[in-house]
């Protein structure tokens, strides 16, 4: 889980995030999901308690990632799928234990999606004051930046939209609220994963360049992309992960053209 980050002396570079050998390891129940007789699943939960692990297959998510990040970087993490980026983000946000290894935070880590938790059944303008709340804004402050979170997620150019439910919305047009939220706050530590692939290109040019603004407010920004050009107009440094294990740490043409390279991607 995240622990506090002790103070660095002044002159120095401020890390905000330390991952010191971190591995995450999840346990699978090889039997299926939910379904099935209440007797077998008795039986599970017996052999469980007696100590038996015979069913349950373990998945190393993340395998020894080390690295160090410091205020006012914007950090992509790329891989194929599966190969752990959504995984240490969580880890980092602290909503995952590590099986060993640690993560060190300085601030509150914000995982989009999360922080800004959005209801169905709620209007587009309830989710916006939910979601200030949970990110620790004061009902004041969300007054404030209302109307531009609202202008910033672009969902009323075709109508009234932030007075329907969310159930109404498109996935793209969640996303685009849920990103505008999130980013109406300074964030010691934002990570972003793949927001950036909904609505049009204006959208995404605004998000790149709120991005470019929370690093010069000493924030740190991490971005998980399938658009490496995402990546590349947005982040200075990228993580490649593939398999759980961490390949390259580098600036980000460096680590991107060596990707490509080896991905054909």
């Amino acid at each position: 889980m995240a622990d506090e980050m002790l103070a660095t002396p002044a002159g120095e570079r401020i890390p905000t995030v330390i991952a010191d050998d971190v591995h995450i390891v999840y346990r699978v129940n090889a039997g299926g999901g939910g379904r099935g007789s209440a007797t077998a699943a008795l039986s599970r939960i017996l052999r469980r308690d007696q100590g038996q692990s015979r069913g349950v297959r373990k998945v190393h998510a993340v395998r020894g990632v080390t690295f160090t990040a410091y205020r006012g970087e914007a950090i992509g993490l790329i891989g194929t799928n599966g190969s752990g980026k959504s995984t240490l983000l969580r880890a980092i946000a602290g909503l995952l234990p590590t099986e060993s290894g640690r993560v060190y935070t300085d601030g509150q880590p914000s995982l989009l999606g999360v922080n800004a938790a959005l209801m169905n059944d709620l209007t587009g303008e309830r989710n916006v004051i939910l979601g200030g709340l949970a990110m620790g804004m004061s009902r004041e402050e969300i007054r404030e930046r209302y109307q531009d979170i609202v202008d910033f997620s672009g969902i009323n150019e075709k109508g009234d939209f932030i007075t329907l439910p969310m159930r109404t919305y498109s996935s793209g047009m969640a996303a685009r609220l849920r990103f505008s939220i999130a980013a109406a706050k300074n964030h010691d530590v934002l990570m972003i994963d793949e927001a950036l692939a909904t609505g049009d290109r204006r959208f995404q040019i605004r998000s790149e360049r709120r991005i470019r603004e929370l690093r010069k407010q000493a924030g740190t920004v991490f971005l998980v992309s399938h658009s490496n050009k995402s990546i590349r107009d947005t982040c200075d440094r990228v993580l490649w992960l593939e398999k759980g294990e961490l390949l390259m740490d580098g600036p980000t043409d460096e680590v991107i053209r060596a990707y490509e390279k080896e991905t054909g991607k």
